[in-house]
């Protein structure tokens, strides 16, 4: 999980930052007018790009949670099979619980920016009043880059959590190694 974690991070960061400039780049036309193909065109990529940033989003903080609902599992069936200190189970669903939150709050940020971004969307059926003065696109545009500023800072808790929690399987098996060791099973 080291190695794939900051390049699953660093593609859904990349793919938020391309929505991100399609989305201003919409700037250059009027979306408002539905005979300019071009606009349109435009506006649907980045809807199209959204979602998808949204679904790649919730696909990395997925694949967090099944990483430590594994390794934590893995982890207490280990401990029991060899009589391991309880500690280390302990400490990987420490590391487990702590890591929880922020994988559901990324996901629910991006749910948050697509549900603003329904909200600024010209073409919808419900059209929303500004608020004090402001546009749903200048809440989508905020709401996004906080979004991406706050989906950046749980990929530095759950790195770091990762990291601590190889500690931990590292840990095991090598009391593992050594308990097989002592009793002749490793050739």
């Amino acid at each position: 999980m080291n190695r794939i974690f900051t390049p699953l991070v660093a593609f859904a960061a990349l793919f938020m930052l391309a929505t991100a400039v399609l989305g201003l780049s919409l700037r250059l036309y009027d979306i408002r007018d539905a005979s300019d193909l071009d606009a349109q065109a435009w506006a649907a990529w980045h809807r199209q790009a959204g979602v998808m940033a949204a679904l790649v989003v919730a696909f990395v903080n997925s694949i967090v949670v099944t990483y430590f609902v594994g390794t934590s599992r893995w982890c207490k069936e280990v401990v029991e099979a060899y009589s391991l200190s309880p500690e280390y189970v302990l400490r990987s669903n420490r590391l487990k619980r702590g890591t929880f939150p922020y994988a559901l709050l990324g996901i629910l940020a991006m749910v948050g920016v697509v549900a603003l971004g329904g909200a600024a969307d010209p073409a919808a059926r419900l059209q929303l009043p500004p608020v004090s003065g402001l546009t749903w696109t200048n809440f989508h545009f905020v709401g996004a880059t906080l979004a991406l500023c706050f989906i950046l800072y749980t990929a530095f808790i759950e790195a770091h959590n990762i990291r601590q929690n190889h500690v931990v399987i590292s840990e095991v098996m090598a009391q593992v190694q050594q308990i097989r060791k002592q009793r002749g099973l490793d050739d």
